[in-house]
């Protein structure tokens, strides 16, 4: 149930995306994310440049170093929110 509603915040806060219709400074335009995929938070701003992890050739860019210990827990999770939301494009 958690996952559920952490994705359906997620695709809410799809609306954070840079308003020119660019991805934000450092994230490839192709990444299917609008925010971090264990915090929820908007890439960029207050946050820093957003940290690129790679997990089994997957590529998951986080808001901060902050989230990494997160990630390192069960990073098939949020290689799986990646590539849901790849899918989905």
């Amino acid at each position: 149930m958690k996952v559920i509603l952490g994705l359906l915040f997620l695709s809410s806060l799809s609306f954070l995306h840079a308003a020119d219709g660019k991805a934000p400074e450092g994230i490839p335009a192709s990444y299917p994310l609008k925010t971090c995929a264990v915090s929820g938070e908007a890439f960029g701003g207050e946050m820093g440049k957003p940290v690129k992890v790679t997990h089994e050739g997957t590529d998951v860019y986080l808001c901060c170093k902050s989230c990494l210990k997160d990630f390192k827990a069960d990073p098939a999770k949020y290689v799986k929110m990646v590539k849901d939301a790849a899918a989905k494009k």
